[in-house]
């Protein structure tokens, strides 16, 4: 049903239609953009619209979304400050981010693009701590010219089992952030039994 709704808009509205889609899954429409991207080659490989063009304006339509999730981002700290949540320990939290995003904030903002639901905080992150905008924007230009290319192309060659890669998709995606959560879990405990360990040895 919803495919169809997408599939719908964009023939009606052909590539306007898919970058703003695009563009508005990076905002936070509930929707996948990997959908959008595969229903846009889906409708290539019917002919409704060409695949060459339908590349670029999906690789234009998420670069927008994520840069302006960045703008968003830059505006975000003027935010705390105006309304005076800027105490000892958020300013220590925002250090601390601050220092992550400027040390590995371009490995962030690259593996970001392949990571659904986690995007939008990473880029959010990283205008906040006002990474160069530059460095945002190449790294999440590479990130996106791999990802683009090839949900483009997988929806080009499914055909009529568009919705049974979706459904896989669904699911891989579930998987990865389940071995995401578990790696943290595992992560966290080994920090907090070193903590532990770390107070009993110095009582």
């Amino acid at each position: 049903m919803l495919i169809s709704l997408i599939a719908r808009y964009i023939e009606h509205f052909t590539y306007l239609g898919l970058f703003l889609v695009l563009a508005l899954c990076g905002l936070g429409l509930p929707l996948p953009e990997d959908v959008a991207l595969l229903v846009g080659g889906f409708l290539a490989r019917e002919g409704i619209i060409r695949y060459p063009i339908t590349l670029i304006v999906g690789l234009l339509g998420v670069i927008a979304g994520d840069d302006t999730l960045y703008f968003v981002g830059r505006g975000s700290i003027r935010l705390i400050s105006y309304f005076g949540l800027n105490g000892d320990r958020v300013s220590g939290k925002l250090y601390r981010m601050y220092a992550f995003m400027h040390r590995h904030g371009h490995l962030a903002i690259f593996y970001a693009r392949f990571f659904p639901g986690f995007r939008a905080l990473v880029y959010l992150s990283a205008g906040s701590v006002h990474v160069p905008f530059s460095r945002f924007f190449f790294y999440d230009f590479a990130g996106a010219a791999i990802s683009v290319p090839v949900v483009v192309t997988l929806g080009y060659e499914s055909g009529e089992q568009l919705e049974k890669v979706i459904t896989f998709i669904s699911v891989f995606n579930k998987l990865l952030w389940m071995m995401v959560a578990l790696g943290a879990l595992i992560l966290l405990s080994r920090h907090l039994v070193l903590r532990l360990w770390e107070t009993e040895r110095k009582a």
